[in-house]
């Protein structure tokens, strides 16, 4: 029987229109007939929707199964309800959704197109306050509901992310794991919407460190497959933000299912990201409340993993973890008592309504009072639970907030309508804030400034698995000029890059704060345009007329001819200047200023303080190795200790004044940080220290697209007693003329010897020149690729040693032997000793190796076979002194510790993630693996800090190679360099040799080091200034050394003596190649 026929309908105002709605015949007259409804109930009182019977009698339309029409009408009624009733009805329609959801499943398209808009419509109705009570009737749905049912359901939680970001969150932990049930599900739209729901879901989470890695965190959850990787990218990650319970409900199911992981790697890993991560949470109870799962987890790698570092890091985070308030026993932390705080929230409302509207016990007037109406008590329980919310995040000064949440609804119900409904929340917040205020007393601390306040925020900074700053504070003044300290790797720059990228948490967003950075590069810009042009182009300068950005560019020394030169051409130094003058043209209130010395000389560092102490508005934060510039330029001090940053106002004199310890910023041996140089290889045919090994004759360069050469004329040498120090300002060439030296680039005149056996370590102005190709690698595994062939990958990219066409073309000419025979070359097999050369094995294009020929040195180069012959040099050279060497992980970590990086740092992190002085430091490592003779370092303190850099500053004075350094740092180089080359305007000149100056070093010099054996370090003399004839026969050359014994003739040997040794060397060469290993050395020793 129809319920229309019910006569409780009948007897109503409400009958003939429920009628009507059950009859209509078309779409458009359903839709009519609803509406006509649900203005008549917004007329008569929301009570007439139970007192006429009509929510019971549209719930009887929905789920008549007989007649479609009657579901199609049901859900538009529901629709028109929600529309025209408003926000108010919220509550009262919202137990209606399971049966609307029921009718996603309907065979009629239109029924579910009307019950989908009924959803949409009821869903609307409710404020982001109420997502908790929504969320639990959807979860009903999803877990009982059929399939199409449980995708509306899914896409219904997906419109809350947007309009409810954070009341979706705090539900994270509640949702997330009905959603991932969904995932599993048999049917593929259900998981599809799932993955979709669970994604939407995730961008709720108010930490930006997370939100790159919500695609592979959703994955994980689908795919347990995936956990690996999302491992990997969380331990590469730069975390700032303080880890809430949202975040902690999403990563702790993921970093469970990653410790039960079999690879030790992923297990090592994810104990890292936990140990960073709970460092993190700054609330207790929020540990307590998610971390004690992970903590079996973690017990278990730490007492039972394979490998002994991973069982270290599982302790480290085992102890993290009990800190935090962790516990694998313990209960967790008591949940909130939703169902008594509502009632209790619900009681006081009761009392605070109006007479009208409440029952009064007879027994008791001041109990608790009963609503008059069913419905009304449907209302304030609804409301009283969103009130709860409110007094539970003590949202007592959001007052629209209590409006949505209490005044909407009452709006029906009391007299007066919204006026009164307003009034009454208004007391209702204003009752519950004093309870609030009674319980809480109010703290007030004064801030006595000391000027004008640009920021005070307390912040957290992480890099992956590194806590670099945990719970400190960043305080600025406006005009204050700070420089920060700390030593390498401790954060400095990736504390820059996170105000620049505005992801230190509270940080003032640019329309409040305009922070500009200064880097020293202008990586991903288009540096094909003029320096002028390049400064227009630029968005955020749109405004700025040209006129005042060339006088900006005067400025700061680009005179109208260099204004017209292209980007790209410019030196390391230039375009520290253009970046410099952009920044200046933002006019920023915050100025990041990364490393601004570098690449700069004297005059425009002079300049670069001069311009910086005359801003009275702007505020620094500068990181610079450069303690001369930090010490002119500086109010206040930032110090890194103990991963909070310390605040000491003065410059750095007054800091050191008073931390003695910190006087490495000063002198360059007052360095707790030793570096320790591998031994130079030998070089074959050399005995002398002052022989040149590396000499430039006559040589002319001039980069493509310029009419003036950059090197003109320039002749030079390079011996193995050599300590040179290139100088001169910006641009005028002494990268070029260090690259043409070391091979990197070709002179267009003159020429450039390099002994064929002379190995070179080559640390580039710009570090990534040698590692940006391998970012994805850890700095052990690059090294491994590059010597993993028992010589140096990279020396066959250098543009020397790469074959012209007419090179190619040379290798078609055919040699003619004594008998007239014919043959082409196809490569150089080996190379020995013939008189002071050498003579190379040549294997001939079609012949077995039995007709290899032995053909001298300068008979292939007469012939044009140079570049050959280089590179076979170059590779012999470089297999001598790496083929020796073991590449196991353990060797390999040691040479790095040796080079001052972290042996952890060297094991586990990607190159892409290390900072600039890390990096120099694996480019000095990878350069010093084959045992050069000579190491040729541009701007090796542009990176590394003062500690660092007086390490290296050791390392150099006590090591027995040559050193070729181009530095503006005065003092590094004038410590070291006895032999100052001067480059200016192309041109070179040389300045005579001197001891090395050992004041700069503050200890003795190392009692370590074999520098006594080379006349460059003599104290009392060089070649220069010696009056013997030779280095050998130098005085200065015999302190500390023993006398050299006599030379014994050899003795002749015999026929048959001869006959025998070769033989066992033909025996050596024939095991050597048969079973690999170190080449052996071909000697006249029987050993």
């Amino acid at each position: 029987m129809s319920p229309v026929a019910m006569p409780v309908a009948s007897d109503t105002q409400f009958g003939p229109l429920l009628d009507a709605l059950r009859t209509a015949p078309t779409a458009p007259d359903a839709k009519a007939a609803s509406d006509r409804l649900a203005r008549e109930v917004s007329k008569a009182g929301f009570e007439h929707l139970e007192d006429s019977s009509i929510l019971p009698t549209l719930h009887a339309f929905a789920t008549n199964k007989k007649s479609g029409y009657e579901r199609e009408s049901a859900a538009m009624a529901f629709q028109s309800l929600a529309t025209i009733l408003g926000a108010s009805a919220g509550p009262i329609l919202l137990p209606s959704l399971p049966i609307l959801f029921d009718l996603y499943m309907d065979k009629g398209d239109v029924v579910r197109a009307a019950a989908a808009a009924a959803c949409k419509a009821i869903l609307k109705l409710l404020p982001a306050e109420s997502a908790r009570i929504v969320f639990r009737a959807l979860e009903d749905i999803l877990e009982k509901g059929k399939w199409r049912s449980k995708v509306g359901a899914l896409d219904a939680m997906k419109t809350f992310t947007s309009s409810a970001k954070d009341a979706v969150a705090i539900e994270l932990g509640t949702i997330l794991p009905k959603v991932e049930a969904a995932m599993h599900d048999t049917k593929a739209e259900v998981s599809s919407a799932a993955v979709k729901c669970a994604t939407a879901l995730c961008t709720t989470l108010a930490n930006p460190d997370l939100s790159s890695h919500i695609p592979s965190l959703v994955k994980c959850m689908a795919s347990p497959d995936a956990v690996p990787a999302c491992i990997k990218s969380l331990s590469n990650t730069t975390f700032v933000a303080e880890v809430t319970a949202p975040a902690l409900a999403v990563l702790v199911p993921l970093l469970t299912r990653a410790l039960n992981d079999r690879s030790m790697e992923v297990q090592r890993r994810t104990v890292v990201v936990i140990d960073n991560l709970v460092k993190l949470v700054r609330d207790p109870n929020v540990a307590a409340t998610y971390l004690n799962p992970l903590v079996e987890g973690v017990e278990k790698i730490a007492k039972g993993a394979a490998f002994p570092e991973v069982r270290a890091f599982a302790e480290g985070c085992l102890n993290t973890l009990l800190k935090a308030g962790a516990s694998k026993d313990g209960p967790p932390p008591p949940r909130r008592d939703l169902e008594a705080e509502s009632a209790s929230v619900l009681s006081s409302i009761l009392i605070l309504l109006p007479s009208e509207l409440v029952i009064v016990s007879a027994s008791g007037p001041n109990g608790p009072h009963t609503p008059r109406h069913s419905l009304l008590a449907r209302t304030l329980d609804f409301s009283s639970a969103l009130v709860a919310d409110l007094i539970h995040s003590r949202r007592f000064a959001d007052a629209d907030a209590w409006q949505r949440c209490l005044g909407i609804y009452l709006v029906p119900w009391v007299p007066g309508g919204s006026e009164n409904a307003t009034k009454l929340a208004e007391q209702v917040r204003q009752h519950f804030h004093a309870i609030d205020k009674a319980k809480y007393a109010s703290a007030n601390s004064a801030d006595d400034a000391e000027g004008e306040l640009l920021c005070d925020t307390q912040f957290s900074l992480a890099y992956g698995a590194l806590l670099l700053l945990s719970h400190t504070t960043l305080r600025l003044i406006r005009g204050r000029r700070y420089g920060i300290l700390g030593t390498n790797g401790s954060g400095k720059s990736t504390l820059m890059r996170q105000l620049r990228d505005g992801k230190v948490e509270d940080f003032p967003p640019q329309s409040e704060l305009r922070c500009v950075m200064v880097e020293h590069s202008l990586q991903g810009e288009d540096t094909s345009l003029s320096v002028i042009d390049f400064i227009a182009s630029d968005k955020a300068l749109a405004g700025i007329p040209r006129e005042k950005i060339r006088s900006q560019l005067l400025e700061v020394g680009f005179d109208d001819a260099r204004q017209a030169d292209v980007v790209g051409g410019l030196s390391g130094g230039w375009k520290m200047k253009l970046e410099l003058a952009r920044a200046m043209l933002y006019n920023a209130d915050l100025l990041l200023l990364d490393e601004p010395t570098n690449h700069l000389d004297r005059a425009s560092v002079q300049w670069l303080e001069k311009y910086l102490t005359a801003q009275k508005r702007v505020t620094c934060l500068i990181v610079s190795h450069d303690s001369g510039f930090l010490d002119n330029v500086t109010t206040d001090i930032i110090h890194y200790e103990n991963k909070k940053l310390v605040y000491y106002p003065g410059n750095l004199s007054t800091f050191v004044e008073k931390h003695p310890e910190a006087k490495s910023y000063y002198t360059l041996a007052a360095t707790s940080v030793k570096f320790a140089f591998p031994p130079p290889g030998s070089l074959m045919g050399v005995r002398s220290n002052t022989r040149a090994i590396l000499k430039m004759t006559n040589c002319t360069f001039t980069y493509p697209g310029r009419s003036t050469p950059s090197l003109y004329n320039v002749s030079c040498a390079l011996s193995l007693s050599s300590r040179v120090g290139i100088v001169g300002p910006n641009g005028a060439g002494k990268s070029t003329l260090v690259k043409l030296l070391t091979g990197e680039t070709e002179p267009q005149e003159g020429s450039v010897y390099k002994h064929p056996a002379l190995r070179i370590g080559y640390v580039s102005q710009h570090a990534t020149h040698h590692i940006e190709r391998h970012l994805e690698k850890t700095p052990i595994q690059y090294i491994q690729w590059r010597f993993q062939d028992g010589h140096d990958r990279e020396i066959l990219e250098k543009t020397t040693r790469v074959l012209t066409d007419a090179e190619k073309a040379q290798l078609e000419v055919e040699f003619v032997g004594k008998n007239g025979q014919r043959r082409k070359l196809e490569m150089i097999m080996g190379r020995q000793k013939l008189k002071k050369s050498f003579q190379y094995e040549i294997k001939w294009r079609g012949l077995d190796h039995r007709f290899n020929t032995w053909i001298p040195r300068e008979e292939l180069i007469e012939k044009g076979f140079t570049k050959i012959v280089q590179q076979f040099d170059d590779l012999e050279a470089s297999r001598e002194g790496a083929g020796q060497r073991d590449t196991s992980a353990h060797v390999v970590r040691k040479h790095l510790e040796d080079i001052g990086l972290d042996g952890d740092i060297a094991q586990y992190n990607e190159i892409a993630g290390l900072s600039g002085g890390q990096k120099i430091k694996l480019v000095i490592a990878a350069c010093l693996w084959n045992n050069p003779q000579i190491c040729v370092l541009d701007e090796p303190s542009n990176f590394l800090d003062r500690e660092a850099l007086g390490g290296l500053a050791v390392a150099i004075r006590d090591w027995a190679g040559a050193v070729v350094i181009i530095s503006h740092n005065e003092e590094f180089v004038t410590a070291l360099c006895s032999e100052i080359w001067n480059v200016e305007a192309g041109r070179l000149t040389h300045k005579g040799k001197t001891s090395v100056v050992e004041e700069a070093f503050i200890e003795g010099k190392s009692a370590r080091g074999s520098g006594v054996n080379t006349p460059a370090r003599s104290r009392v003399q060089t070649p220069a200034a010696s009056t013997h004839g030779t280095p050998a026969a130098s005085g200065a050359e015999d302190k500390g050394t023993t006398g050299t014994p006599p030379v014994k003739k050899k003795k002749k040997l015999t026929r048959n003596q001869i006959k025998a040794q070769e033989e066992r060397r033909r025996i050596r060469k024939l095991n050597w190649l048969t079973f690999g290993g170190p080449k052996p050395e071909d000697t006249d020793s029987d050993a």
